[in-house]
């Protein structure tokens, strides 16, 4: 959907162009990824390429703030009472699923140190409810939180080569598969 271009209104839009092009962006990485062309971005957002590089100077920046709302439901959802394993791959999967892209920026192998910061939240998100896992006997006495952040990577990275009508089929034969790796 190509948002129709607004008028421009001066820096008093400011956030809201803000708020439109983080919006646009989460979409736009969703659908093609993180190599998408920023300036689809901005067209989507209804702005042009210098008010999206006002607010966002590179692309690292308008995908952490892009995809901030994935690591805080992870964040929430590990605290939440009651949060078990299940719940967490469940969420990793739906958002790996909706959005390849975000996955992709957790598990990258590039060590910019703004995607550092995201791996280490969502690292620490998983951290409680994997050391609860083990005791509770759900996962391999084993199983560190490293090897779940592992298996989530891999589980992305098949997902983001597949179409998007098979992701979940993928998703769900890959966990099968690496649950046998994981839970005694």
């Amino acid at each position: 959907m190509t948002a129709r271009p607004r008028a421009n209104r001066g820096r008093g839009a400011a956030a809201e162009n803000r708020l439109a092009l983080v919006a646009a962006a989460t979409e736009v990485f969703a659908e093609h990824g993180i190599d998408a062309p920023l300036n689809a971005v901005a067209k989507r957002a209804g702005v042009g390429q210098g008010v999206l590089y006002r607010h966002f100077p590179d692309r690292v920046s308008l995908a952490l703030a892009a995809f901030d709302t994935n690591v805080a439901e992870i964040e929430a959802l590990s605290a939440a009472p009651g949060c078990g394993v299940d719940d967490l791959f469940a969420a990793l999967t739906r958002q790996m699923i909706d959005s390849v892209a975000f996955v992709d920026i957790v598990t990258s192998a590039d060590r910019d140190p703004r995607l550092e910061a995201i791996y280490d939240r969502v690292r620490a998100a998983l951290v409680g409810v994997v050391d609860e896992a083990r005791r509770a006997g759900e996962l391999r006495p084993a199983v560190t939180v490293d090897d779940v952040m592992l298996a989530v990577g891999m589980i992305a990275s098949l997902v983001a080569k597949v179409p998007e009508s098979e992701r979940r089929a993928t998703a769900e034969a890959a966990w099968s598969l690496l649950d046998r790796a994981l839970r005694p």
